[in-house]
């Protein structure tokens, strides 16, 4: 058990998964409860070509996934009030658009840039400065969901009294979303885009099975996530497979096994009533 901390980059995949989980498995009580696991999808899908310009202009990828992030869900909210479209078809589209264009832009860059790194990560090789960008941005969406989290919790419970007492429900829909486009933004990294959505949605789902108190599901949420990012790393380690693939597998795990296990909404308990 104590081999891979001998390495210095398994110490730092560690940590690093563990800060993103702590993020990605709160802000998942919020995707739960709000129903925005597709716009989870579309965010992490549509920061792709936002990573291939900022590398084409020598920028940090953190800005041009974040910059296309912010871009994606504002464009989906435009579709979504001047068309009959509804909102999960918008979400489609934009996404597979963005998605696309990212994939074109890097069959036309020349470039070093590894698609496979940016679609299912590479916590192990993570650099200096890199850990730096995703300890910053991890710290600012804790700072946001713990300063607004009565009004978000109020927001995704209930959009029209949270409107009703006076909440500026518009400013909130895009603070929530922004907070979801700068995780996407720190998953990179560890999962990729591709399995970033995981960790967006499964520790939430997972908790929510458990409890029916938005402070427990919230801590659940959170040590199902680094558990399972600990147990993935060490899985992946071990295994010598991929580590975004051994996390999300754990995730999984975790929550097949609250869905037939949990005590009041698992499968046994429905079984038994």
């Amino acid at each position: 058990m104590t081999e891979p901390l001998r390495h210095e980059f398994m110490v730092r995949a560690l940590l690093i998964s563990m800060v993103v989980g702590v993020v990605c498995g709160l802000l998942s009580c919020f995707m739960t409860l709000k129903g925005w696991a597709l716009m989870g999808d579309a965010v992490s899908h549509a920061v792709m070509p936002g990573v291939v310009i900022a590398y084409a202009l020598g920028l940090p990828f953190a800005l041009g996934a974040f910059v296309f992030g912010v871009g994606s869900v504002t464009l989906i909210g435009v579709i979504k009030q001047m068309t009959r479209i509804k909102e999960d078809t918008v979400i489609g589209l934009v996404f597979t658009g963005f998605f696309a264009l990212g994939l074109t832009l890097i069959s036309k860059v020349r470039s070093n840039l590894d698609l496979t790194h940016i679609l299912f990560g590479n916590v192990l090789g993570i650099s200096d400065a890199d850990v730096v960008q995703t300890l910053l941005i991890s710290a600012l969406v804790l700072v946001v969901l713990l300063v607004f989290r009565r009004d978000l919790i109020l927001f995704c419970f209930d959009p029209t009294h949270a409107r009703s007492i006076g909440l500026r429900t518009g400013v909130l829909h895009y603070l929530l979303l922004t907070a979801l486009s700068l995780a996407a933004v720190a998953g990179l990294q560890t999962v990729g885009i591709i399995l970033v959505v995981a960790m967006l949605v499964t520790p939430g789902a997972t908790a929510y099975l458990l409890t029916d108190r938005f402070d427990r599901m919230s801590w659940i949420a959170v040590a199902s996530a680094v558990i399972s990012s600990v147990l993935g790393i060490y899985w992946s380690y071990w295994m010598d497979a991929s580590t975004a693939g051994c996390i999300v597998l754990v995730q999984t795990g975790l929550f097949m096994l609250s869905f037939v296990l949990a005590p009041r909404h698992g499968l046994l308990a429905q079984v038994r009533r």
